[in-house]
């Protein structure tokens, strides 16, 4: 049987990091080590040459806490230029710091502009570190990737054998492996020893006429979110307005109260 043919796109992250030894898996970023790029980690991790033929994509080699629009674009760059580059391709992988992997994640379940699979994973354990979880997450998303069932998903998270809808999941620990989580719905599926399992489809998915084309969005309008405190004032709210911001997000209370004083700024910048 032939092997399905995957792109791994490589933006660094814990999962291509390198400590001091096996046990430094918490302070490794402090060894300043180099962060392995794409060809690097699919080199180390040759049990994917059993599940795909995988063409390693150049990107970047960076913490997902440097990951922003400038860089969300150029993935979306870098996946259109591997698609045409490879018509034959099943699907893709990125590879992703934790810290910010479900906003990227999201990002692409609303601009991915058709249905190949394009799936996300990380690792909580750098490369080096004693029982690493990136190898078998890497093999895992790979594995989802040229999967036929992971056509029409939308954009998905794979970590700790774990199928997830972009729109769902979210960060949960800052250690555990089974940090990644979509609370209330669960997960989609899972990456058994022997085949993938998917045991429902996420039903809110923007159509493909829906997504959003942000190529030539250079600069996309500021928009902050104002978290409420027990007894906050409006300072925060007025400063992200002095700051430009042209749209507020109201983190509130259940379900959805803030305090009398954010109450008041928010309906004067919504009148404004």
């Amino acid at each position: 049987m032939a092997r399905p043919k995957v792109a791994v796109i490589g933006t660094g992250g814990t999962i291509a990091s390198q400590g001091r030894g096996p046990l430094d898996t918490q302070d490794y970023g402090s060894a300043g080590l180099p962060i392995l790029d794409a060809a690097q980690l699919v080199a180390r991790v040759p049990a994917l040459a059993e599940v795909a033929e995988v063409i390693p994509v150049p990107f970047a080699a960076i913490p997902s806490t440097a990951i922003g629009w400038a860089e969300w674009r150029a993935v979306l760059a870098r996946i259109a230029e591997v698609k045409a580059a490879h018509p034959d391709l099943a699907g893709i992988v990125v590879t992703h710091g934790t810290a910010t992997l479900e906003e990227t994640a999201y990002l692409l379940s609303l601009t991915l502009p058709d249905d190949m699979p394009v799936v996300v994973t990380g690792s909580q354990r750098p490369f080096t570190g004693l029982s690493s979880d990136g190898p078998m997450n890497l093999v895992a998303a790979v594995r989802v990737a040229g999967d036929p069932q992971a056509r029409g998903l939308g954009a998905l998270v794979v970590l700790n054998e774990e199928i997830h809808a972009a729109r769902e999941v979210t960060k949960t620990s800052t250690t555990r492996l089974q940090t990644f989580r979509s609370p209330d719905v669960g997960a989609l599926g899972h990456v058994d020893a022997d085949r993938i399992s998917l045991w429902r489809r996420p039903t809110r998915l923007l159509t493909l006429a829906e997504r959003f084309d942000i190529a030539a969005v250079e600069t996309p309008p500021r928009v902050d979110v104002c978290y409420s405190v027990a007894g906050g004032d409006d300072v925060a709210i007025r400063a992200f307005l002095a700051a430009g911001a042209r749209g507020l997000v109201a983190a509130g209370f259940a379900p959805g109260f803030t305090t009398p004083a954010e109450r008041r700024a928010l309906a004067q910048a919504a009148a404004g």
